[in-house]
């Protein structure tokens, strides 16, 4: 009995955040970038970037991997691939300036590639200066040709014919997600641990999520045990109805109408967390397309980022804490 309890959790687990992954898309392959972004839309090999902040996790290599790790360049941005182990890099802020608050950000890439620059890198730079302590979550991912060729012929498959990423079922989404679940955990008990030296109030540690990284924030949220995030971010994530816990924490999304993925999928994320009657905050913006991030663009989608440090500041997040 108690054996069939856990595997009825699981399951009623899975189906909570299935339509986070499964319908999490490739962000570089569906983003509406601005006009001048999409002419550089071509993916072209490069050397792994220098990073010497970078901490590895300890949540060991990805199983039965046999790709390593990769870098592109998309839209003048830089991509990582066949992420087999987690690192979190620390982005603090001026000492003089901390507010004692810490985001993990989480980029997106449908789990088999991650933006970290323009959904990583560059957003907690932004929150820095806001005096916020930003850690980029680079975490392991699904395994993936090693070539570019082979694997932008393996994303043309993934989204042919059923007009999106294969859906799968539910176990196979939970199996999909543990990696990176275990690397968020893991993040958020090294930032706590190390909460006094980076300034940080353990009891103020948020996170903030893009696309699939959306879906990993939810995730963590509704499944990460003794993650407890204090506040979270879904920019341009699925907006799917879920079981919102009692406790659950202020929430702020953003998304925009003409989104690829989400826009048209209805907003039963924002009635669950209003039935449950804790805090949300819903941005729906006109036009912005999918994996905006901080490009620059002529969209309002560009604003989502001030907009949440205004969320931010209101719910008392950028007061310096004791």
């Amino acid at each position: 009995m108690r054996r069939m309890r856990g595997v009825t959790k699981r399951a009623h687990l899975a189906v909570r955040v299935r339509s986070f992954l499964a319908a999490a898309g490739l962000a570089v392959a569906c983003a509406s970038a601005a006009p001048a972004l999409a002419q550089n839309d071509k993916m072209s090999p490069i050397a792994a970037p220098a990073q010497p902040d970078a901490i590895e996790l300890g949540t060991g290599a990805l199983p039965g991997a046999t790709a390593s790790e990769s870098w592109h360049s998309q839209y003048g941005s830089k991509f990582a691939r066949n992420v087999t182990v987690a690192t979190l890099t620390p982005f603090l802020p001026d000492p003089a300036k901390a507010t004692g608050t810490a985001v993990i950000v989480a980029p997106g890439g449908g789990f088999t590639t991650l933006s970290m620059e323009n959904e990583g890198w560059d957003v907690a730079r932004a929150l820095a200066a806001k005096g916020v302590a930003a850690f980029v979550l680079k975490y392991r991912l699904n395994q993936t040709p090693p070539d570019l060729a082979g694997y932008e012929q393996a994303m043309r498959a993934r989204f042919s014919g059923a007009g999106g990423p294969p859906r799968g079922a539910p176990g196979d989404m939970m199996a999909g997600i543990a990696a990176p679940l275990a690397d968020a955990r893991a993040a958020f008990a090294l930032i706590r641990r190390r909460a006094a030296e980076w300034r940080v109030n353990p009891n103020r540690i948020g996170m903030v999520g893009f696309s699939a990284g959306a879906g990993l924030t939810m995730a963590t949220t509704l499944n990460g045990q003794d993650a407890n995030p204090a506040f979270i971010g879904i920019i341009y994530g699925s907006l799917a109805p879920v079981t919102v816990p009692p406790n659950a924490p202020p929430l702020f999304v953003a998304l925009a109408a003409d989104d690829p993925l989400f826009g048209n999928a209805g907003y039963g994320l924002i009635d669950s967390w209003r039935a449950a009657k804790r805090p949300v905050e819903f941005h729906l913006f006109e036009q912005g397309g999918h994996g905006f991030g901080m490009y620059p663009k002529t969209t309002t989608s560009t604003g989502w980022f001030d907009e949440f440090v205004r969320w931010m500041a209101m719910h008392d997040l950028l007061k310096p804490a004791a």
